[in-house]
């Protein structure tokens, strides 16, 4: 109870949020084309990073499914934007990672220039939950990325993955550098949440976040 007085979040808005994530959620689309984008409606989360932090594993783990978004070790796996509908409330959107994937430079391009294009286009878009590999930190490309998403104004939080790899004092510092490193960023939410998918460690205060956001 004390964490969520912290954050802010009451013991009922994790248990409704915990309830959402619990509810129907079923893969929509796969898109390798603006063309080929769900239909504007439902109001969307999207979940963006480099290859390899954990997008697809966090939001298993947030719907408590293990293979509701395919996984995979080998970096850039992810080549489209998977959406998923949750119980007909909102939409996440699992984008391909940037960085290192190990793939050709031309398709790295196309799959950039589609993520770019749907997150500065898309009126339905909530907020870009940006991952962070908690024992790396905040990396050239993702801060690349982050002014990206200043420059068009879209609203992004930075998420740190693999908590369960450090202890608790560096987790904290963890999460202390990225807010220094948010409040420089007039797009950014100035909340940085640890997570870890492997212990559930900060997944339900995601969660909560994310049902807030997609309600507002």
């Amino acid at each position: 109870m004390a964490d969520q007085e912290r954050d802010g979040r009451s013991a009922a808005e994790v248990e409704a949020a915990r309830k959402l994530f619990a509810g129907p959620c079923a893969f929509v689309a796969g898109a390798a084309s603006l063309d080929s984008l769900p239909a504007i409606g439902l109001p969307e989360i999207a979940f963006a990073g480099r290859s390899n932090v954990g997008k697809s594993t966090l939001v298993n783990a947030l719907t408590g499914r293990r293979t509701l978004a395919r996984v995979s070790s080998k970096p850039g796996h992810t080549r489209q934007i998977n959406f998923f509908d949750l119980g007909g409330r909102l939409f996440l959107a699992d984008l391909p990672g940037y960085g290192f994937a190990q793939v050709s430079r031309s398709m790295k391009e196309t799959w950039q220039d589609l993520a770019s294009a749907y997150l500065r286009g898309r009126p339905t878009l909530k907020r870009v939950c940006l991952l962070i590999d908690s024992r790396h930190g905040v990396k050239d490309s993702d801060r690349e990325t982050m002014k990206n998403l200043d420059s068009a104004a879209v609203s992004y939080q930075l998420v740190l993955t693999k908590a369960d790899q450090l202890d608790r004092d560096e987790i904290e510092r963890a999460v202390s550098t990225a807010e220094a490193i948010a409040r420089r960023h007039g797009a950014a939410h100035p909340e940085v949440l640890a997570t870890s998918s492997t212990t559930g460690f900060g997944i339900a205060e995601l969660r909560a976040e994310v049902a807030l956001v997609a309600r507002g």
